[in-house]
């Protein structure tokens, strides 16, 4: 519950706002069991009010306890194991997780989305230990989560959105590409056929293209990328669909001019 405080809260405003036809989705798992109810302070979480499409779905020992090991698996679950075994022991001890799933209205701010973060840190402080960000492959400490996303107070588009790379199969360039940009509603990056030593520029332009769009901006079709770092002749084009496993997203496709890969 949002409690009936009415300190002023302030707006996280998207400058470069235009409407793009997205609706922005979010997908978190925590894990833990948040002790209840919530006492969702306006003021100490920024919180005005939870969107009634954001849906929040408890599974443990009576309800569906298969969903709480169900994202424990996989190439993340053992990078996690691997990278940070204390946070790995943790989740893999909890019998209780939540799924915190659902929309929000593209609009001229992200006031629903600082909303969103107002209520997970609210059930982080509540008794969850660990947050799985499940669009950009991420998870998350009870401390990282406060310090890196909630204790900023504003919405720091990089920091909600990841930018991988991999070899292309000539094993000479590099493949580039990000999740997390359907929070904002907007297309993910993906940036293909990067030489090695131009690795740094292309993940400029990614990080361009995550702030200009979670921000409101819109890049058409087509539209040329002007960067000095970069050579000339780069296009974006829209591609893909919701169901890319490679974005669960639609995405721009930049690809690097072929006679300088």
């Amino acid at each position: 519950m949002v409690d009936s405080q009415r300190e002023a809260v302030a707006s996280w405003p998207r400058p470069y706002f235009r409407r793009a036809g997205g609706t922005p989705f979010l997908f978190y798992v925590l894990y833990g069991k948040a002790a209840q109810p919530l006492r969702l302070s306006r003021s100490k979480y920024r919180c005005t009010g939870v969107a009634p499409t954001l849906d929040l779905m408890e599974y443990g020992p009576d309800r569906h306890p298969e969903i709480v090991r169900s994202f424990l698996h996989g190439i993340l679950w053992d990078r996690l194991k691997q990278e940070n075994p204390a946070l790995a022991e943790y989740v893999a001890a909890q019998t209780h997780c939540t799924i915190v799933r659902g929309t929000y209205p593209d609009a001229r701010t992200l006031d629903d989305f600082r909303n969103a973060i107002g209520l997970l840190t609210c059930m982080v402080d509540a008794g969850c230990g660990a947050i799985f960000d499940a669009q950009m492959f991420r998870w998350w400490s009870d401390e990282e989560w406060k310090r890196e996303i909630f204790e900023p107070a504003e919405a720091i588009p990089r920091a909600h959105v990841t930018v991988l790379w991999s070899n292309e199969d000539d094993d000479r360039t590099r493949w580039l590409h990000t999740r997390g940009m359907r929070k904002f509603g907007r297309p993910d990056i993906s940036l293909h056929c990067v030489p090695e030593d131009q690795h740094d520029a292309a993940l400029d332009l990614c990080n361009r293209f995550i702030e200009l769009q979670a921000l409101g901006g819109v890049v058409e079709e087509g539209e040329e990328i002007r960067m000095a770092s970069l050579p000339e002749g780069m296009r974006c084009h829209h591609g893909g669909d919701l169901e890319d496993p490679d974005f669960n997203n639609v995405h721009l496709e930049i690809r690097w001019p072929p006679d300088l890969g």
